[in-house]
Parts: structure tokens; sequence; C-alpha cells
């Protein structure tokens, strides 16, 4: 047996030993879930409940905690590998769907995380919150409407302070309001979809791109319904549209600062936007019933999307959307 060790296994060996060391001092591995060698493989058309569903409302926006069923956002299942370490991330939306599959996600991947929602949705904010500390990660909750200008100045601001840095950027807070004809929705209506889904985005960008380093990531929650629009989101659906096109162009355009822009493009999937009147009574029953699994999407199942888009490994993606959609080929 040859005793000798080689340039490269030593180095091979330090670097184990490095990733091991930064994991260590993460403090989540104890918090987080852990990995099961024998878990078995997964139907994903048994996985999480099918339709019928019994349709339920909400005042908007909603609240998750309140769902019947409860989404999965990743809480008892997600485990990190260390991929985001040391990054520090804000999150638009970050109470629930995918803002809060991302933000649990990142938490258990070594981020610090910094989340926006409503007033309104503090009783499932404080949950994420405290998912992200249990991950032994900085928490930082900034409560606030998106509506406004200047808050969103604000909101750029206390995350870039109260996290010491910004590198990673998810805008995915939305309003999403089901109407059976586009004449019945006010201009009052139209204008606060049209604000929080692209005012505010385009409010926080300014405020954010100019203190992300190179390298950083900038991820928007798209949708399905920017290519395949449904008749009754007249609204929801051009503000889908302009964020995938926002990401392809605003790509285009930071790649000379090396800071990369992507999306992700949902299809149908269980969140509060659902039941705080983004889907009539009838739609809710059948939810998700037409994609090819025969089933909504979960947002625990995205969160690995925006993990990946957000880590350093994904250095030559940018413009890109990525869909999860159940199959329907976006």
């Amino acid at each position: 047996m040859n005793d000798t060790l080689t340039r490269r296994q030593a180095l091979g060996g330090l670097g184990l030993g490095l990733t091991a060391a930064a994991l260590g001092s993460t403090a989540h591995a104890a918090e987080s879930p852990q990995p099961n060698a024998t878990a078995p493989f997964v139907d994903p058309r048994e996985k999480y409940p099918k339709p019928p569903f019994t349709p339920q409302q909400q005042p908007w926006p909603a609240l998750a905690s309140k769902m019947n069923p409860v989404p999965d956002h990743g809480e008892k299942s997600y485990v990190g590998t260390g991929r985001l370490i040391g990054r520090k991330a804000l999150i638009t939306g970050g109470d629930s769907g995918m803002g809060r599959a991302a933000a649990i996600a990142f938490a258990r991947e070594g981020a610090d995380v910094a989340i926006n929602y409503l007033p309104f949705e503090e009783s499932d904010a404080k949950e994420v919150v405290a998912l992200i500390k249990a991950a032994g990660r900085k928490a930082v909750a900034i409560p606030g409407d998106l509506r406004n200008e200047k808050f969103c100045s604000q909101l750029v601001e206390k995350a870039r302070k109260d996290l010491g840095g910004l590198d990673i950027l998810v805008s995915n807070a939305a309003r999403q309001q089901t109407h059976d004809s586009f004449l019945e929705i006010s201009t009052e209506q139209f204008d606060w979809t049209m604000k929080t889904n692209i005012y505010a985005p385009f409010w926080i960008l300014k405020a954010a791109v100019p203190h992300m380093p190179p390298g950083s990531a900038i991820i928007a929650t798209t949708s399905e319904q920017a290519t395949v629009p449904s008749p009754n989101l007249y609204d929801y659906a051009q503000t889908k549209a302009a964020t995938t096109s926002f990401v392809k162009s605003l790509a285009k355009q930071l790649a000379s600062k090396g800071i990369r822009v992507n999306g992700v493009a949902p299809g149908p999937v269980w969140t509060p936007l659902q039941v705080g009147g983004g889907a009539n009574a009838e739609k809710q029953k059948s939810f998700g019933a037409t994609t090819a699994l025969g089933r909504p999407g979960q947002p625990a199942e995205l969160a690995s999307i925006y993990v990946q888009l957000a880590a350093n490994d994904a250095s030559y993606t940018t413009g890109g959307i990525f869909s999860a959609d159940g199959g329907g080929g976006q």
C-alpha cells in the first residue's frame, strides 16, 4: 500500500476540512432536518394533496397558517448543505408562499435573511423569523406596504444595515385578484396590482443594485400567467409578463456589473394568493387538477430552484426563466 500523500489529496482534504469548519460555524446543523440515507423515492403525483379541495376565502392578503390544507414551505423537510454561507438576502413577500420557502432554504444553506411582508401577515412572518433563527442565522423582519416608494427605499436600507450587506434580492411579493370580467376592475384595484407587482420591484431594484457587489443574484417570481394568461386574471397576468421581461432586460444590463438576474415561473401552487381572492370557489375546488401531475405544487417544491439561482455555482446562469408548473411545458 502506498502511504505517500499526493498534493491533490492534500488539497482535497484541506478543502473538505475548511468546508466542514464553515458549516459548523453556522450552528444550524442541529436545528435543521437531517438527511436520511434510507429515504425512499417518492412518486411526485402522490407527494402532496390533490383536488378536490374545500373552497375557502380569507380577507386579502390571507394567512398561510389558516389555509386548509396548510401549505408546505419546507419547514420540516428542507436540509441545507452550506451553499449560501455568509450571504445576505432580502425577500419580499417572505411570510408565505415561495418567499417563505426561499427564506427557510436560504437560512438553512447559511444565509442571513431579511423578509418583507404586510403588517396583517405578522403572525405568519413570526413563524418564518423563528425558523431562520433556529437555523442559526440572523433574521430581520421589515413589515410595510410596497406601494409606497419611500418605504421601498427604507426597506433596502434597513435590510442592508441590519444584515451587514446585501447580495441576494428576491422580488417575490405580488397581488392577485380574480375577476370574471375586466370591466369589474376599478382603477383603484388596477393601480393596486400595478403598484405592488411592477412599481415596487422597480423602486426596490433602484435602491438595492448600487449596493450589490459583483457575484450578487437577483431572482424574481414570475408565473406561467406571463405566457398562458387565465381570462380571469387580466391585470395580474400583465404584471407577470412585465416581470419576465424585466428579468431578461435587466440581466443584460447588469451583466457588466457581475450581477445575475433570473426568474422562477410557478404554475398552480398552493399559497395564500388562492384563498385571498386570487381564485374563485370553483377554481379552488379543482386547483391544479389540469396539470400533468394532477395536483397543485407546494412552495417547498420550488425552494431548491431559488437556492440554485442564488448560489455561486450558477455563475453562468443569467436572464433565464425557470419553470415549475407540474408539466405544463413552459
